[in-house]
């Protein structure tokens, strides 16, 4: 109950500070900002901003500093859930149990709210209540841009886009899903240590945590996409095996990716040894990755 109990307390205060930074204001803009709140504020695990709560909470980090990094990091997740429901993309009708952002209001709205989440989250990472320093404020955005544009996960989807045509072997997927899902996870990670002012070492450790639990995370999604139904996950499922895509599961077997998760999740609590004790709800979260039912 402990991790379930701070993941809720993570989510109210996440979502407070979301509608706040994105309010929608008076005039004939006001639908953009409609359709950004619509897909912000429409529920989700928020694990994100949670992994950079943690991270920062490892360096005693003020709490009001880190939300603004873990707002930035959801505001460019959402922003990628909008594009790849497109129809030009993925072509969902369903996101988090409700209506896809194009499907409640129009593509070309959809399309600018997620151009609008994105110059949001730089918007907030570069302002002074972020962080004191211009170099620290610097870091957080010079990162996220390489891990949300084609170095990390825009390159993925580019990948997955090509993988219906394409037989992949697991080096390819590991390497599709560690820049399409895992460098947003690296990132809200690194964001910590780097409010915190981390050693080499203690980045290192949270960098290796990033990268293993994105991995298992991806298998996860993929076994719930395989065994899950829509309503309990709250999107289509099966998409990626109906059009003849690779996944881990389908390459290793419901068994041998169950394994490789747990695997991982072992990997990912050994990086964060040099933290002791002060990392046991990050131990926590992994352990739920592969674990969740949804």
């Amino acid at each position: 109950m402990k991790l379930t109990e701070a993941m809720q307390a993570c989510t109210r205060t996440v979502e407070q500070a979301l509608s706040d930074l994105a309010l929608e204001p008076a005039g004939p803009d006001a639908r953009v900002w409609q359709a950004m709140r619509y897909s912000l504020l429409a529920g989700g695990k928020r694990l994100r901003p949670f992994l950079v709560m943690q991270s920062a909470d490892l360096f005693a980090v003020p709490p009001e500093q880190a939300l603004r990094a873990a707002a930035a990091v959801e505001m460019v997740h959402t922003y990628s859930l909008i594009h790849d429901d497109l129809p030009c993309m993925d072509d969902d009708d369903l996101r988090r149990g409700m209506p896809t952002c194009h499907r409640q209001f129009d593509e070309a709205t959809a399309v600018l709210a997620g151009d609008g989440l994105q110059a949001l989250a730089f918007e907030v990472l570069m302002g002074p209540e972020t962080d004191s320093d211009p170099a620290i404020r610097c870091q957080l955005a010079l990162d996220l841009a390489r891990s949300a544009g084609a170095p990390g996960m825009v390159g993925g989807q580019m990948i997955d886009l090509l993988a219906e045509n394409t037989c992949y072997d697991l080096d390819t997927i590991t390497r599709l899903q560690a820049m399409k899902t895992g460098a947003l996870i690296v990132w809200s990670m690194a964001a910590g240590g780097i409010l915190g002012r981390a050693t080499p070492a203690e980045q290192a450790g949270l960098t290796g945590f990033g990268q293993a639990i994105g991995i298992a995370f991806q298998i996860a999604d993929d076994l719930l996409d395989m065994e899950g139904d829509a309503q309990s996950l709250g999107k289509a499922v099966r998409k990626d095996a109906d059009a003849g895509k690779e996944t881990f599961v389908g390459i290793l077997g419901v068994e041998k990716a169950r394994a490789k998760a747990d695997e991982l999740v072992d990997e990912a609590i050994s990086s964060l040894d040099l933290f002791g004790k002060k990392a046991d709800l990050l131990h926590d979260v992994a352990r739920y990755i592969v674990a969740r039912q949804n």
